[in-house]
């Protein structure tokens, strides 16, 4: 839009300069030309439609006499509340125009802009509720008060805003849900999937609504309109949610306590490479039989933690009660310990197994002897008889 106006020389020119519905048009034209631009060919717009269902909308809006002239300003504030974008950067743009040279907001000018604002609301039959008056302007700031950039977007995008521009950030987040797609039926009127918000009943089970049935007060079965209503602007298929509950409660809690195994976090809003505060995680993680020795290698007792060291399998007996997050982590190292004692045992059964064939290996070389001496013994006691038997 910024582009547009320079291509056409409209940038440079005074706020309440008044120009003719051509150069308004050709304006316009050239906004369409350059979002086609931008767009695959698919979606490209139909330019002559949207130039002429524009220009007549701001023609209804500011010329209300019928000279077929707008104010440069009003175009301005028209274009940058109507297009696509983020509210922040459109709040930052129109304070750009309304600013002073020493970065203030000029309260005359304001009133101009809340004045342009709120005509398109009239425009579309909406004056008794969002229609210019004296006290709208006193809702938003004070008349002698100094407003600067950073006052002004807070004013503007707080939770509730002033109820003369409450429309705005609505405008907005009905434009960031227009393609939300939810393939859910609606309780009311029974279409299988619709666009928009979502409402879901706090108090009945599973009813929901489509924005159109919502604001229009319909209900069905044993709702009312009385019942609490959650807004969704967004769709999440029963899997995943419970996949991202499981996520959620499976974090570990960082502990507060000071401990030698402190990591840094870095302050990415202040100083680059400043740290924040420290994070502990000795009590989240517990230590190994491996990481145990090499800290009492690496450090004296002197040096040791305060904080007691949990091994695998052992439970803190502080009166406290751990959360369950730190459970499951304990539980999650007590599994690693039991690993590295299986294989531990595994080995010594192996050397147990080795050493118990080598035992029967030498009592059986131990026998074998045994059995040669009692061979030759027999053999020499038959040829004494023998020898006997010829003497004889």
């Amino acid at each position: 839009m910024i582009e547009a106006f320079r291509e056409n020389g409209l940038n440079a020119l005074p706020l309440h300069t008044v120009i003719k519905t051509s150069r308004a048009e050709l304006l316009l034209t050239t906004v369409f030309h350059n979002l086609n631009k931008r767009l695959v060919a698919s979606q490209h717009v139909d330019t002559d439609v949207s130039i002429s269902l524009l220009l007549a909308f701001l023609l209804g809006a500011y010329d209300k006499q019928n000279s077929g002239r707008l104010t440069v300003f009003s175009i301005k504030v028209a274009l940058a509340t109507l297009c696509a974008g983020k509210l922040v950067d459109k709040l930052r743009y129109i304070f750009s125009q309304i600013a002073d040279s020493n970065g203030l907001m000029d309260h005359i000018k304001f009133t101009d802009f809340l004045q342009q604002v709120l005509s398109l609301t009239t425009a579309v039959f909406e004056a008794p509720t969002f229609g210019f008056s004296e006290s709208a302007v006193t809702q938003c700031f004070h008349k002698d008060e100094k407003v600067s950039l950073n006052v002004f977007l807070d004013t503007f995008l707080s939770d509730p805003c002033p109820p003369c521009i409450m429309w705005l950030p609505l405008l907005h987040r009905m434009a960031a849900v227009s393609n939300v797609y939810h393939p859910v039926v609606c309780d009311a009127c029974q279409v299988r999937s619709f666009t928009g918000f979502r409402y879901k009943c706090q108090r009945c089970a599973n009813y929901q609504l489509c924005q159109s049935c919502f604001w229009r007060g319909r209900t069905s079965q044993n709702h009312s309109n009385e019942h609490e209503m959650k807004e969704y602007s967004s769709y999440k298929s029963p899997t995943k949610q419970l996949v991202h509950s499981i996520h959620k409660s499976l974090q570990c809690i960082p502990a507060t306590s000071s401990g030698d195994s402190n990591i840094d976090i870095l302050n990415t809003s202040g100083p680059i490479g400043k740290p924040s505060r420290p994070l502990n995680l000795n009590n989240i993680v517990p230590a190994t039989p491996t990481t145990i020795r090499r800290q009492h290698a690496a450090t004296s007792s002197a040096d040791w933690p305060t904080s007691p060291v949990l091994l695998p399998g052992q439970a803190s007996h502080g009166g406290v009660i751990d959360d369950e997050h730190k459970l499951i982590a304990r539980y999650a190292a007590k599994l690693s310990g039991r690993a590295d004692l299986l294989y531990r045992t595994s080995a010594l059964a192996v050397q147990q197994e080795r050493e118990r064939y080598e035992w029967i290996d030498v009592k059986k070389k131990k026998k074998k002897k045994g059995t040669g001496r009692i061979g030759r013994g027999s053999k020499n006691e038959k040829k004494k008889k023998k020898k006997k038997g010829i003497e004889g």
